[in-house]
């Protein structure tokens, strides 16, 4: 990706060592990769404007690094601009890099495949973070009487419904299917593939934590469209190991469309 200016804190975790930008999500969060090597790392940094404290990902690192394939944090920060996590770096490539576009079968089946192992590693019990819709549904109430949320960003299926009309939808939660630590942010990006076209580990876990599998799989399976183009929806679930849900795909996804 284009060359872009390095947040101080990340020019302070390099020291001089190479740094080159990976990632910038929409709003206005960066990914560094920086050095090579033994010592290579990750530097993910989120403006102060953007409302995301990177504290909350640095928790659930933290907690699911014991269970599953996840980036080991090595620090953390926070300033007036911003704040940063320092992570290891894990084997493979994302999931969209250009080599795994060209593969969308074998990248969308380890998406599905990893996504599935995730769920089953990470203890539902033990797990002190929750992602479930009624919480999730609370916050969308919030930040619509906040003047918060912007249907015109929404997906085109879900914009002439209009905020309000939403809102009574998602009132209507469907009965849990089954209960696991869903990933949070479920897209293809964020799963990582070695060579061989096997997951590696999951990256990007800001939002971790205890909600029904569809939570997650309603979004795995839009991303692919995003990212691979329409037809792969039913190739990740069988690979997941689950047949389609249309009820809990359509609500998970209109529920996703009023989040932050």
């Amino acid at each position: 990706m284009p060359d872009m200016p390095v947040p101080a804190p990340v020019q302070a975790v390099a020291a001089g060592r190479p740094t080159r930008a990976v990632w910038e999500n929409e709003l206005g969060g960066l990914t560094f990769e920086v050095g090579a090597g033994a010592d290579r790392c990750f530097v993910k940094w989120s403006p102060a404007a953007s409302g995301i404290d990177l504290a909350a990902e640095a928790a659930r690192l933290s907690w699911a690094v014991s269970f599953t394939p996840v980036p080991r944090l090595l620090g953390q920060g926070a300033d007036d601009g911003g704040s940063w996590i320092v992570t290891a770096a894990l084997p493979g490539l994302f999931a969209v890099a250009d080599r795994w576009k060209a593969e969308p079968a074998t990248a969308v089946t380890a998406i599905g495949a990893g996504l599935r192992a995730m769920h089953e590693a990470l203890p539902v019990a033990a797990c002190p973070f929750s992602w479930m819709a009624a919480g999730r549904l609370a916050d969308a109430r919030r930040r619509a009487g906040q003047g918060l949320i912007d249907p015109a960003g929404w997906h085109e299926d879900h914009q002439p419904l209009g905020i309000g009309r939403a809102l009574e939808l998602l009132a209507d939660i469907p009965p849990v299917d089954r209960l696991v630590v869903c990933h949070g942010d479920s897209c293809a990006p964020n799963t990582l593939l070695t060579d061989d076209g096997r997951w590696s580990g999951h990256v990007d876990l800001g939002e971790l934590g205890v909600a029904d599998r569809w939570a997650d799989l309603a979004i795995a399976t839009w991303s692919t469209g995003w990212n691979y183009g329409p037809g792969w929806e039913g190739l990740l679930l069988d690979a997941y190991g689950v047949p389609p849900d249309p009820d809990r795909t359509r609500y998970y996804r209109l529920l996703w469309d009023l989040g932050p």
